[in-house]
């Protein structure tokens, strides 16, 4: 019969559980089969070459090669064409800038009704300019929409 407050402890074989430190850290111990282990890490570790350690090798081999060719393609090909579009850009923005300076200036242009619509004032600055407003291309004149 089961009395009350009682409660039967399983027996524990000590041997298998890890000896605890007070302070919780594992206290370790000797080795109990240093022969069986130095056997089997020697196993694992020193295998004669076969197929498996020849394909690897091959692969590393392959990635050297692969690894020098992309940065070859990078430092031969990629910087010398990242400079010709930087000088191509370069030109092309300095055209624009030339042609707009042959137009008539910001106040003189036709204003449009589509042209800076708006339902509500925006809620930074004047309310008229939207966030990336620019001053030398955008221009908004209210008495001058058709």
């Amino acid at each position: 019969m089961r009395q009350l407050g009682k409660t039967r402890q399983p027996s524990l074989d000590h041997d298998a559980l890890p000896a605890i430190h007070p302070r919780g850290n594992p206290i370790e111990r000797p080795d109990a089969f240093p022969v069986v282990r130095s056997t089997v890490q020697r196993r694992f570790n020193s295998t004669s070459p076969n197929e498996f350690v020849k394909e690897r090798q091959h692969t590393k081999d392959h990635a050297n090669g692969t690894t020098d060719l992309w940065r070859k393609i990078s430092i031969f090909a990629c910087i010398p064409a990242l400079v010709l579009a930087s000088a191509n850009a370069y030109k092309l923005w300095n055209d624009h800038w030339e042609h707009w300076s042959h137009l008539p200036p910001l106040e003189e242009r036709t204003e449009y009704p589509y042209q800076n619509v708006r339902s509500r004032n925006f809620s930074w600055g004047d309310g008229d300019k939207t966030l990336f407003w620019n001053e030398n291309v955008n221009y908004h004149n209210h008495d001058k929409v058709k």
